[in-house]
């Protein structure tokens, strides 16, 4: 669990960033949470775009990707997830 000032850092870092991985009309499938569970090792945080041909809500996406995936939502605007996730191996963001 992150708190309230690691969250809102966690928010400045990710905009700097572009998404990663996309979520389209497939919907959340194994290979939407392997490509998202490799980004989250690699980089620790992450943005999801949720298509707008997406059967999921950017919400419910957000909440069933980061059970799946073992990670925190840090952030929902519109159709972007912002992901955060302890990397086990190379840790690159010091909270």
């Amino acid at each position: 669990m992150i708190t309230s000032k690691q969250r809102a850092r966690l928010r400045s870092m990710s905009n700097r960033i572009k998404p990663t991985v996309n979520i389209g009309k497939e919907g959340i499938n194994e290979s939407v949470i392997s490509s998202i569970n490799a980004a989250l090792e690699a980089r620790e945080l992450i943005k999801v775009n949720v298509l707008d041909n997406s059967p999921a809500a950017s919400k419910s996406a957000a909440r069933e990707v980061a059970a799946a995936a073992k990670a925190e939502v840090v952030q929902v605007i519109g159709n972007k997830i912002v992901l955060y996730r302890r990397s086990s191996q190379k840790q690159v963001i010091e909270l």
